[in-house]
């Protein structure tokens, strides 16, 4: 996201967590407690990681020294770290962890509108700016709240937010190729990405297009935004979406595309295999 769209993504941010705190503040308490597809984490575990990844946020945008040091711990036990820092705010009282995770994203949220234009910030891929930032934590809101909706039985209306989404899944495997380095789907395999770009193309919750990459490209991805953003959130096994690859490469890339950075999980089975 360029800063340019700041402003937008940061107001997006902010709505994407409001309508996810809406959904969760009338919980009683043992509902927070219900399984959701995440294996092992309840609904508290999903908002305790949101708490947490907003705060390590934060301790980039204000203090990267800090952030640093946390960062280490974190590449010390890469498999374990995030099921850890879940487990630790799971266990506080809903209402304390509900308190917890408003103080922070505000403080986040005001952190990032006086973030300095230009500015890069580390976190645990490449430096982001503060606007790229913003889109990782609504892209993590969103796939984490889709978490919480699945274990309520709840169906959410896509919104034009989800084009967040849908931009960093596609950049992730887009700045692998423009770089020739490795996308977190790639890297986590020991994979170098196909050479030549692809053509991404999404129909919008409300009908238009969103289109990504040059029109003659020979790869190309299509199907509705919804679908796409539950594929590469891992939130949805690719036999149940109507998300289509034309070529090779982008057919490969279907099965292991992922728009967060680390290990890749074990992803959604398939409905009817459940």
């Amino acid at each position: 996201m360029s800063d340019s769209g700041s402003a937008e993504v940061f107001g997006d941010l902010h709505s994407e967590s409001e309508e996810l705190d809406r959904l969760v503040a009338p919980l009683e308490p043992g509902r927070w407690l219900l399984a959701t597809p995440s294996p092992g984490w309840s609904i508290a575990h999903q908002i305790a990681h949101l708490t947490w990844t907003d705060s390590a946020a934060l301790l980039a945008l204000t203090d990267p020294g800090s952030f640093a040091a946390e960062s280490g711990k974190a590449l010390a036990a890469p498999d374990t770290f995030v099921d850890e820092g879940a487990a630790a705010g799971a266990v506080l009282p809903p209402a304390e962890l509900l308190a917890r995770w408003r103080d922070g994203r505000a403080r986040l949220h005001r952190a990032l509108r006086g973030a300095p234009p230009g500015g890069r910030f580390p976190w645990y891929g490449p430096p982001m700016s503060a606007a790229s930032m913003a889109t990782a934590r609504l892209m993590e809101t969103w796939a984490h709240g889709q978490d919480i909706a699945d274990a309520l039985g709840v169906r959410r209306e896509p919104t034009a937010r989800l084009r967040h989404v849908a931009w960093i899944g596609v950049r992730a495997r887009d700045y692998a190729y423009a770089v020739r380095a490795r996308d977190y789907a790639y890297a986590v395999r020991g994979e170098q990405p196909p050479a030549g770009p692809f053509r991404i193309e999404l129909t919008g919750p409300g009908g238009e297009l969103w289109t990504y990459g040059p029109e003659d490209a020979a790869q190309r991805v299509t199907g509705p935004a919804l679908d796409f953003c539950l594929l590469v959130t891992q939130r949805a096994h690719r036999a149940d979406l109507a998300v289509r690859a034309e070529g090779p490469d982008a057919d490969a890339w279907l099965d292991i595309a992922q728009a967060f950075a680390g290990p890749a999980g074990p992803g959604r089975a398939p409905k009817g295999a459940r």
